[in-house]
């Protein structure tokens, strides 16, 4: 073959593997225009959740969790079968769950982080103060408040009201709880609360589902202040919606009018695990005011 002859095989070799990458990327677009998920998920039938096995009151291998609650919820109105892939929610767990596409949404994850693409936020909370009926703490709403001044308060170690608590020199008789635990051998926020009911701390600080939830289980139920009236350091209100990734557009637009149709029932969910559910103005949303969206 002569090397114009060569020149020539090769341009033809080259165009029609062009035509065939233009061709898969044209057929991709039709299919993700009428709606098929196939490309973006692995399979489009199931709905495959990626979740902690052990992380009360988000998600639990039993099913137990609000998350948990939530993917049912969701698998429902798709039409879909349930499927969970359990990792501990530590390092690495986007990039062994989501990253490796061995699953297709983490139920709850804080708008902003880039870690992942985020849907539109189905609620809005935030650190909340912990403290018994009768203490005197009950109204408490802001770390500047004289009533703690000397209290041993629990607080998680680098979460964001640590910050507040160091600005109010609360921190000298603080007890810290570790951050990142085995959470199949320990829970911080279990023992912080069982420091709190034995009388070895005075209030505690947690994230707000946290916060909710144990102090709802606690017998007598314990009394929960969203501190959304800080003037100093980071804020403490964050919105939560789900995460997918990033390539996934198709799939982020359904969730979206999921969590839009469905934002009543989301809250109910939500509310009956004692999540404290606040509006964009701070305000309290309650059975009766549930319906708004965060």
């Amino acid at each position: 073959m002569t090397y114009a002859g060569q020149k020539r095989w090769l341009a033809i070799v080259v165009l029609a593997v062009l035509a065939i990458l233009v061709g898969r990327d044209c057929a991709r677009a039709q299919i993700n225009e009428t709606g098929d998920l196939s490309i973006e998920l692995v399979d489009p039938n199931v709905l495959r959740v990626c979740a902690d096995p052990h992380n009360l009151p988000f998600s639990n291998e039993k099913g137990e969790g609000f998350e948990n609650r939530l993917a049912e919820l969701f698998a429902e109105k798709l039409n879909k079968k349930l499927d969970y892939m359990y990792f501990p929610q530590a390092t690495g767990f986007v990039r062994m769950t989501l990253g490796a596409h061995r699953c297709d949404v983490i139920m709850g994850f804080p708008q902003g982080d880039d870690l992942v693409q985020g849907t539109n936020p189905y609620y809005r909370t935030a650190y909340a103060l912990v403290a018994k009926p009768g203490s005197g703490l009950e109204d408490v709403a802001t770390l500047e408040d004289e009533r703690l001044k000397g209290k041993h308060i629990g607080i998680v170690a680098g979460t964001p009201p640590a910050t507040n608590m160091a600005v109010n020199g609360l921190m000298a008789n603080a007890k810290p709880y570790q951050l990142m635990v085995d959470t199949r051998l320990d829970s911080s926020a279990e023992a912080m609360i069982a420091d709190l009911m034995s009388g070895q701390i005075d209030a505690g600080i947690l994230w707000g589902p946290m916060a909710g939830f144990y102090a709802k289980k606690a017998n007598p139920p314990l009394h929960v202040t969203p501190l959304v009236k800080e003037k100093t350091g980071p804020r403490l209100a964050f919105r939560i919606g789900m995460g997918v990734r990033g390539a996934d557009q198709n799939w982020k637009r359904q969730l979206n009018r999921l969590i839009q149709e469905n934002q009543p029932g989301i809250n109910k969910i939500l509310l009956d695990f004692g999540v404290p559910l606040l509006d964009e103005n701070d305000r309290p949303l309650g059975a009766a005011t549930a319906t708004k969206a965060p």
